[in-house]
């Protein structure tokens, strides 16, 4: 489609429409497809209950996403550097829907765990893409806020999964936990390809650096994947990646165990775990937003300080889930906090750090790069899980009890960790 120029005097104003159009579509389209991948969070205890797919079985499948999208996100966030970020943004959201409704038809697990794969890979697609809109629309100093925005956005998807798509399982079964969410990204994904703008030059404007008069570091002589292979040779970004996937074992360990824990461990109903869940994605909504005010404004666009800070506070909250008191009060504000935190940690670690230090034009790549860690990580995490839960856990005729105590371990520890590596970026230099 041939670019059409654009007269001088509307350039501010197109900029300033099309940058609220790109942050809404790539707000809900990322926040919706997260209700794509989360069912089976949802599904677990009446697929247990059910007799369908035992708790090993139920880890393997987890884990088949996480596999999948680790490969996935490595893959084609390097693809994403290539392509148009609105085609591979709404194929990402329709694919994964139409793989959704197939799962709410299965009861094979080895059927369910090729499906849950390819929707992991598939997913894999979103982010890169959604990033690099927001590296073609703003500049590196409100770029934080702007990440911290967008990163907030899977708390649309947990919430929604964890209360509403909760609520719709406890009253029509286990499979509408994949046949709601998959329904309705079919449509969400229309909306976000009419709504998002790849690039401010695909529009006849200039670049968001010209427009903000912002220098730009991309290498004039360089090919695409000359600048994306500088990426495997930043020590710091490593570290980032590590830290990240150290961050996922617990962000995921409580997204996809901790129903389970609540109705085992703490005796509450699906719906009222759910709560709680809810409560968690909430907070984060507001907690990565304001990471990326307090990164960009207290620190100058500095990330080590916040990660720090709000690490220090993440892991607190979970000492408080699992060892406070036991009162729900107390323990709805002990999953806000970790919520809060924990989400301002993704928003940095899980890639906004690392595209500081990358070099432009490697955008799709450095979060591809990351977000295998990260993955690879979370899909590691589903099996240590279950192995852990699986093996202390009590059967004694229909009577399960179930002992959770190494898990948390497991899962805090690699919290503590993620923060002790994380503060050893402390110097690490920001390519403007």
């Amino acid at each position: 489609m041939p670019v059409q120029a654009v007269i001088p005097g509307e350039v501010d104003a197109l900029f300033r429409k099309h940058r609220v159009r790109v942050m809404l579509a790539i707000i809900f389209g990322y926040g919706f497809i997260y209700t794509c991948r989360l069912g089976l969070s949802i599904v677990k205890k009446p697929l247990i209950d059910g007799g369908i797919f035992s708790v090993e079985e139920l880890g393997m499948i987890g884990g088949a996403l996480f596999y999948g999208y680790a490969f996935g996100k490595f893959f084609n966030g390097f693809l994403s550097d290539h392509f148009r970020p609105r085609i591979f943004f709404s194929a990402a959201i329709f694919i994964s829907a139409i793989i959704n409704l197939f799962m709410g038809m299965s009861t094979l697990v080895w059927v369910s765990i090729v499906l849950w794969a390819l929707n992991g890979w598939f997913q894999g697609m979103a982010a890169p893409s959604a990033v690099i809109s927001i590296t073609n629309w703003f500049s590196i100093h409100e770029r934080g806020r702007r990440y911290g925005l967008w990163n907030a956005s899977h708390s649309i998807g947990e919430g929604m999964t964890f209360y509403i798509v909760a609520a719709v399982v406890a009253a029509a079964g286990w499979r509408y936990g994949f046949i709601l969410p998959g329904l309705i990204c079919i449509a969400v994904s229309a909306w976000v390809y009419t709504f998002l703008r790849d690039a401010p030059s695909s529009m006849g404007l200039p670049t968001i650096h010209e427009w903000a008069n912002e220098k730009s570091e991309v290498a004039k002589n360089k090919t695409t994947w000359q600048t994306q292979k500088v990426v495997f040779g930043i020590g710091a970004i490593w570290i980032v990646a590590i830290s990240s996937g150290l961050m996922y074992v617990t962000r995921y360990a409580i997204n996809s165990w901790g129903v389970l824990y609540l109705q085992e461990a703490r005796g509450y109903s699906l719906l009222d775990a759910g709560t709680f869940l809810a409560i968690n994605t909430v907070a984060g909504f507001f907690g990565s937003i304001a990471y990326g005010y307090i990164s960009d404004r207290a620190f100058d666009a500095r990330r080590p300080p916040a990660n720090l800070l709000f690490a220090i506070i993440e892991v607190l909250a979970l000492l408080a889930i699992f060892y406070g008191p036991t009162n729900s009060y107390f323990l709805a504000v002990a999953f806000a906090v970790y919520g809060a935190t924990l989400s301002g940690l993704m928003a940095s670690l899980g890639g906004l750090f690392a595209v500081d230090i990358a070099p432009r034009g490697a955008t799709g790549a450095v979060m591809g790069f990351v977000g295998a860690f990260s993955y690879l990580a979370a899909a590691t995490q589903e099996n240590i899980t279950a192995t852990l839960i699986g093996g202390g856990m009590d059967v004694t005729g229909s009577v399960r009890i179930y002992d959770f105590d190494l898990a948390i371990m497991f899962w805090i520890g690699s919290s503590v960790l993620s923060m002790v590596l994380a503060a050893t970026l402390w110097n690490a230099k920001i390519r403007d």
